[in-house]
């Protein structure tokens, strides 16, 4: 740590322009340093766009001009998705952009005036001398494939929580007019959405047979053979159904507009998912990632959308790093803390991490004799939980041999390097 440390405090020099700025939507502030954090230029609206942008690289290049600087570093604290456009803007230019910690400025604006008043002026200033100590860390401009990946799956991302949220409204009109109907269709497969298309309430299914019920059924989009067992249960249900039966009117058009949309979300998410599996299969640590058993094209797909390529990460540690997975300890004294992981991180990635692990402890024989050691083992044993956060480590650690290294995943391998340190420790 103390070397990465001491690295980015010797990027700047004598010779360096520090550059701080303070992202908004429509208008950021920058503000020029030297290496010792005096002010060279008070901070200054930046409009965001190309006259803006370009406008700033001219002020940057008068600068360095006038106080004969050499090289140049601009410091962001990023906000959301605003400072993406500066960042492949200074990407062109050949200009070194890296980022501070939002925490770290709303904790040290307080040094130079002691107030806690915040403005766009005083935190380009902040962030500025922050950057000139060292306290910033090396975004990564996604090109290429990367930034197709990332696109199609956040975009992907946003399709399924729509489906959701749709899939939450069909729950909350059942509930209301047909609540009998999830004791026989539990979830929307093609025979539930084909039930709320023809016959939405009990009242549709009074006085018809069940063979006159099945016809309605085959008219729906994808369906060619209802179950006649289910399709027979559910009108034994609407028999006594206790669902409202006041504003069935415009409660029809509603879920009509809901099967519609749920379908048309299915459909989208499943091209995009099929087009995302055919971009990532022309990647060449795809074959590699592929050999790990448990993981399918959908989480690869996931996994190199949030890491991007393997080889960026000279040491399997900063994949801890951007998953949150390090382990933080609150500890004084005689006071020792419980460790637990600091979740500052991408939480995407986290969050995918412990979805895949769940399902691998059950198919990975070597994961799943692993989780058995660390859960039973005689000196500390761990819970479940925290095996399974030990476990999503050891996998980001496994996949970044396999793909930096470019060998097959070896299970035989990976337990007699673990149970060899074991023994040692």
């Amino acid at each position: 740590m103390n070397s990465i440390s001491n690295k980015k405090i010797n990027q700047v020099t004598d010779q360096t322009l520090v550059v701080g700025m303070d992202i908004a939507k429509k208008k950021h502030y920058a503000c020029f340093v030297d290496e010792r954090g005096r002010v060279l230029k008070k901070s200054f609206p930046v409009p965001q766009s190309r006259e803006g942008l370009e406008w700033l690289y001219q002020c940057i290049v008068k600068a360095m001009e006038e106080v004969e600087k050499t090289e140049v570093i601009v410091g962001i604290e990023p906000t959301g998705y605003y400072w993406l456009n500066l960042a492949y803007f200074l990407d062109e230019k050949g200009i070194s952009l890296v980022m501070t910690n939002p925490m770290h400025v709303k904790r040290s604006k307080e040094l130079d005036d002691n107030l806690p008043t915040k403005h766009d002026a005083k935190d380009a200033l902040v962030i500025a001398r922050l950057v000139k100590d060292g306290r910033f860390s090396y975004p990564r401009i996604l090109k290429g494939m990367e930034a197709e990946l990332r696109a199609g799956a956040t975009f992907r991302s946003k399709l399924v929580e729509e489906q959701g949220a749709v899939r939450n409204q069909m729950i909350r009109w059942l509930d209301r007019y047909f609540p009998e109907f999830t004791q026989v269709f539990p979830s929307f497969g093609k025979m539930a959405l084909a039930v709320l298309e023809q016959t939405p309430f009990p009242s549709d299914l009074a006085g018809k047979e069940i063979e006159e019920v099945l016809t309605l059924y085959r008219q729906s989009e994808g369906l060619q053979s209802p179950q006649k067992p289910k399709a027979k249960k559910l009108m034994e249900l609407a028999q006594h159904s206790i669902g409202v039966t006041e504003g069935q009117q415009m409660a029809r058009i509603e879920i009509a507009t809901l099967v519609r949309r749920y379908r048309q979300l299915e459909e989208e998410i499943e091209a995009l998912t099929q087009q995302l599996t055919e971009l990532v299969q022309t990647s060449v640590e795809y074959e590699w990632l592929k050999t790990v058993p448990g993981l399918g094209d959908a989480t690869i797909v996931e996994l190199l959308s949030e890491i991007g390529s393997f080889s960026h990460y000279q040491d399997p540690r900063q994949l801890l790093k951007l998953a949150g997975l390090t382990l933080r300890e609150h500890s004084s004294g005689q006071h020792k803390g419980q460790k637990r992981i600091s979740k500052r991180g991408r939480r995407r990635l986290r969050a995918l991490l412990f979805r895949v692990m769940m399902p691998m402890i059950r198919h990975n024989e070597a994961f799943r004799q692993l989780h058995e050691y660390y859960t039973t083992r005689p000196d500390n044993p761990l819970r479940k939980k925290q095996s399974i956060v030990v476990l999503c480590g050891k996998l980001l650690k496994v996949l970044h041999a396999v793909c930096t290294k470019h060998q097959a995943f070896d299970a035989k391998r990976m337990m007699q390097d673990i149970f060899g340190l074991e023994t040692a420790a």
